[in-house]
């Protein structure tokens, strides 16, 4: 039997006159499928049924063909257009949805360049060297606009430039001014074209949506923070993105800036790469304030950054004159605090590189969660009558100073350094009256000191006042007197107290000129013996700093001598001396402390009569800190290994007291003591 597949019906009455002509040509089918029948009866039937109806077979004309494609792709192009409307509806539907606390609106653009955005801006005054722009789009589904704008022509920037020093130039007192902004200018150019920079990375969430969803709104908000930060934009790109979302970047003359935005989760990253000799720091308040915008609403959570700054490319050998250990971002400052972005929970900077007129002053606000929890920290702010709001003190972030990028005190660790610099000496003299500190800048070496009863006077010498004046504004826990304020002569501010007296000026030069050899020339009434001191403590820089001041206080002969000659006959020397060694660190004539081992010679050679060193790890320098005392008498010695029991009733003697009767000491006691009496093992093999 044979079959003609999808052909057994009749052709319709309506057939066009050339399918009759073309059917009754009798022309055979040639697609017939054929299978061999054994029902001959069968094959009858079919046979019959075939010559009533004749055969047929459809022709199909090419132009109806083409029609029909055009049409169903017509159809299918405009269904697209339409789903693809609906989807972007819906997306801005489901957005507003999630963020309704939020009060999320976004408006769907379909077209590109619809909106106009802010050009790119110069620093009047600022030369911007000929460049070129160059610039290639690639179509890509999920970028719903495109923005590109960039600096002017060179000579149309000329123009306005020129405009605006006319109008500066009509103001006859913005002339100091406009010199200080061309020094500024000429700071910035430094060291564009070294193969150094720096990068700033930031991280914000709990933005505003709608802010994160604008392109304009971002984009004003990056002009104005490379504008505040004296930089040069000379171009910038932004693509919205689908469904939400923006990304931008700019070119610099200094290097670039970049930034997405997730609307949704309320978050922006960015980063900031210069190569000039500007600093990054100061930038972050401006980008707090301009891209940290709170989203509305009261239930709202107020925005939180995250940052890290690090240095990039390379100094050494391309910086003329650059030296590693003289930049403060290539020290603590750089490896510990900076460097770190998703380690600490805050990191505020205090002071930022305020430059007094000996060093770089940083202070910051760390909070690390591996030591306290942001939500302890939060509800220690709460007055609500739980323990952590009683006690806030406890859960309180952390403040560092750092020196020239080195840590030199911090709130966690003031405490343990503090006290275990003074308190060991001040209870092994038998009745210390005075007392000089040689640094100690921020106070809290003298606020201890001002803690004992028989103390009659303490002379500070600081040559940096700087510091002293930073410290009183941000630290003002350091110089903190309060807690014995209520005895005669104390005082709420510790340098107010009777018996504190600062003095800014070189220790080197005071005790050179009052206890050195020129000293020896004057007559016994001028070289009144009632101005030594029964305890002498050195707070200032570390011996093993690469710093000219750090070694004539470790190594030059005549001012230690002067120290040895400025105590009484039971006198006793405290000096920090830094890290502490271990057992796989050299010597210290062949490693870092080349300086620290050359005081202890002179000491025993000049005529001390014990050397002693003890340390205290809970400084929060990183590493246990090193004390070195140094004993003028034996007798005065002795005491120094007494019991734990001994000192802490000489403690309890000596020490005032707080206001409800309790020690004012939060750290030191006899079993701290106890702990310094005898040298580490690693100190043992270094030096016996």
């Amino acid at each position: 039997m044979c079959r003609r597949p999808n052909m057994l019906r009749r052709l319709s009455s309506h057939a066009t006159e050339g399918l009759a002509a073309f059917f009754s040509s009798g022309k055979k089918d040639e697609n017939l499928i054929c299978s061999p029948s054994h029902n001959n009866e069968k094959q009858k039937t079919f046979d019959n049924s075939t010559e009533s109806h004749p055969q047929h077979t459809i022709y199909f004309n090419p132009v109806v063909l083409f029609g029909s494609f055009i049409s169903f792709a017509a159809i299918a192009f405009y269904a697209g257009v339409i789903i693809r409307i609906l989807m972007l509806s819906n997306s801005e539907t489901q957005l507003n949805g999630s963020t309704q606390t939020r009060n999320l609106s976004l408006s769907v653009a379909t077209n590109w360049n619809v909106k106009q955005l802010p050009p790119p801006t110069v620093i009047p005054g600022k030369e911007v060297p000929p460049t070129t722009y160059t610039f290639q789009h690639f179509p890509v589904q999920g970028s719903r606009t495109n923005y590109d704008l960039h600096l002017p022509r060179l000579d149309e920037l000329d123009d306005v430039v020129s405009m605006t020093n006319e109008d500066d130039s009509s103001d006859d007192s913005s002339d100091d001014s406009s010199d200080d902004e061309e020094d500024d200018i000429d700071d910035l150019m430094e060291g564009l074209h070294l193969p150094a920079g720096q990068h700033l990375l930031v991280d914000i969430k709990n933005v505003d949506p709608i802010f994160l969803n604008s392109e304009e709104r971002l984009a004003e908000a990056m002009i104005q923070l490379v504008d505040e930060s004296k930089l040069t934009l000379l171009s910038y790109h932004c693509h919205g993105l689908v469904p939400v979302g923006v990304s931008c970047a700019g070119v610099l003359l200094e290097s670039h800036v970049a930034f997405h935005t997730w609307p949704t989760e309320g978050v922006i990253a960015m980063d900031l790469f210069t190569c000039g000799s500007g600093k990054l720091i100061p930038t972050l308040p401006s980008i707090q304030q301009l891209f940290g915008v709170k989203a509305a609403g009261e239930d709202s959570d107020d925005p939180m950054m995250l940052w890290s700054h690090k240095l990039r490319g390379f100094r050494e050998g391309f910086v003329p004159g650059y030296s590693f250990d003289l930049n403060p971002l290539d020290s603590d400052l750089g490896a510990e605090i900076l460097g770190s972005h998703n380690d600490v929970d805050i990191k505020n900077p205090i002071v930022s590189a305020s430059e007094t007129d000996y060093q770089t002053v940083d202070i910051y606000e760390i909070l690390d969660p591996a030591s306290r929890k942001l939500s302890d920290y939060y509800k220690s702010l709460e007055d609500d009558g739980s323990y952590e709001s009683l006690h806030p003190e406890f859960y309180a972030p952390d403040l560092i100073l750092l020196l020239d990028g080195r840590i030199q005190s911090s709130l966690h660790g003031d405490a343990p350094y503090h006290e275990s610099i003074v308190h060991p000496a001040m209870i092994t003299h038998p009745n210390p009256k005075r007392v000089a500190v040689i640094g100690g800048g921020e106070g809290a070496t003298v606020r201890e000191i001002l803690k004992h009863s028989t103390l009659e006077k303490v002379v500070m010498i600081e040559i940096d006042e700087g510091v002293v004046n930073l410290s009183t504004k941000y630290l003002p826990g350091w110089q903190d007197c309060s807690s014995i304020a209520h005895h005669d002569g104390c005082a709420e501010w510790c340098f107010d107290d009777e018996r504190a007296d600062l003095r800014v000026e070189d220790a080197l030069a005071y005790f050179n000129d009052n206890f050195g050899s020129s000293s020896i020339t004057k007559s016994a009434s001028e070289n009144d013996l009632q101005e030594q001191f029964d305890v002498l403590i050195m707070d200032c820089l570390d011996p093993n700093d690469d710093h000219p001041f750090a070694k004539v206080l470790y190594t030059d002969d005549g001012y230690v001598t002067s120290l040895y000659d400025a105590l009484t006959e039971d006198g006793i020397l405290v000096v920090q001396v830094g890290e502490a060694v271990n057992s796989r660190s050299p010597s210290d004539e062949n490693g870092d402390f080349e300086n620290r081992s050359t005081m202890i010679k002179m000491l025993d050679a000049i005529g001390f009569k014990s050397i002693h060193i003890y340390e205290e790890s809970h400084c929060q320098f990183g590493a246990p800190w090193t004390t070195l005392i140094a004993f003028k008498d034996v007798e005065t010695r002795k005491r120094w290994y007494r019991s734990p029991a001994a000192v802490e009733l000489d403690l309890s003697r000596r020490i005032l007291p707080t206001k409800d009767g309790k020690t004012s000491l939060r750290y030191f006691d006899g079993a701290t003591m106890k702990s310094y009496q005898m040298p580490s093992r690693a100190f043992e093999d270094n030096y016996c």
